[in-house]
């Protein structure tokens, strides 16, 4: 079992930044991949962002390469997603999900995610 706590989410400007961040709690949380989602309202929920669980592979989606970072400290256990330059499309509730180090998947297919969080709120006005 693994527990997924994302904060972070707020109202900001276009331009601005923020920083997510997901805190993974559980016996065997160290050994998962973590992926960050993003759901637009209205939209499909779409990977943004993945990090494997020693920290040292990193995936991104098109649209958010060059503006976001996704990074991890081992010691808390807990992965940060660094958004800059955020634009009013980048407005979405934002998940974390944790998929097995054992197996091979694709970033993108949510099917491979064991445990997800509850979300956090990121709105960017214009």
């Amino acid at each position: 079992q693994v527990l997924l706590e994302e904060s972070g989410g707020r109202s900001v400007q276009a331009g601005g930044s923020l920083r997510l961040s997901c805190a993974a709690s559980g016996p065997t949380a160290s050994r998962y991949n973590i992926g960050w989602f993003r759901q637009p309202p209205g939209k499909e929920r779409e990977i943004v962002a993945h990090i494997k669980w020693r920290g040292d592979t990193t995936y991104y989606a098109n649209s958010v390469t060059g503006r976001f970072t996704i990074s991890k400290d081992n010691a808390k256990n807990t992965v940060y997603l660094q958004m800059n330059s955020l634009k009013p499309e980048d407005t979405a509730v934002y998940y974390c999900a944790a998929a097995s180090s054992d197996r091979s998947y694709y970033a993108d297919n949510l099917e491979a995610y064991d445990y997800w969080g509850q979300g956090t709120q990121v709105t960017v006005s214009s």
